[in-house]
């Protein structure tokens, strides 16, 4: 596949369609603008890949609605040259994303069909994240620790305390909490004790399963 102007004419549509339900961030605006999310996606869905929906990907994940990433994006309140965790890589979109925002982007990913692909994409397209990984997102990545923003893409019943543990004073952790259904939360590090906790609307993701092997 291609990026056409068609492709750039549709983006362009798609960023009309989050600042009409909310989404102010400009940076975020414009990587939604520059980024083609047809790419990251089945060329069998490519006539859909600029609505506002979610697609099925490998390994019975999906990839999020446009509107979910640049949401949970501008929760993180990103600032050039920061230190981000991803937990869940999926199809890459949202990395792409965080790495036009000019961050340093480390990501896990559970699922090793989508890690082997998703890795191979990313080299394909010139996207470098500082390291891409394959493990259980539970954990997080305690030898990188601490980190400045840390993001989760999957929903998870709880937030796992080794990603608060990993999170800097001052540092921003967005996460959907639920089963069925999900409420986006975002955690503060307020003091080396202490977070502050606030809640968003609900959102449906796919589970982030603790890896038991």
């Amino acid at each position: 596949m291609k990026d056409t102007l068609k492709h750039r004419g549709m983006r362009n549509h798609l960023a009309q369609v989050l600042i009409n339900k909310g989404i102010a961030d400009k940076k975020v605006l414009d990587a939604v603008r520059e980024i083609p999310r047809h790419l990251f996606m089945d060329s069998s869905f490519e006539g859909h890949a600029y609505q506002n929906k979610a697609f099925p990907i490998a390994a019975n994940q999906t990839i999020s609605h446009p509107y979910t990433v640049a949401f949970q994006t501008e929760l993180l309140e990103l600032e050039p040259g920061q230190k981000v965790l991803e937990i869940g890589t999926g199809s890459g979109y949202q990395t792409a994303v965080l790495l036009k925002l000019k961050v340093k982007v480390y990501t896990v990913e559970r699922q090793l069909e989508l890690f082997k692909k998703t890795s191979i994409f990313f080299k394909k397209m010139g996207y470098r994240p500082k390291q891409v990984i394959f493990g259980d997102g539970y954990k997080g990545l305690p030898k990188e620790a601490p980190f400045d923003r840390i993001i989760v893409t999957a929903g998870a019943p709880e937030v796992p305390k080794a990603l608060l543990s990993q999170l800097k004073v001052g540092g921003r952790l967005v996460i959907p909490i639920g089963f069925e259904e999900q409420i986006m939360t975002l955690f503060v590090r307020t003091t080396e004790k202490e977070f502050s906790k606030t809640e968003y609307g609900s959102f449906r993701f796919v589970p982030l399963l603790e890896n038991k092997n």
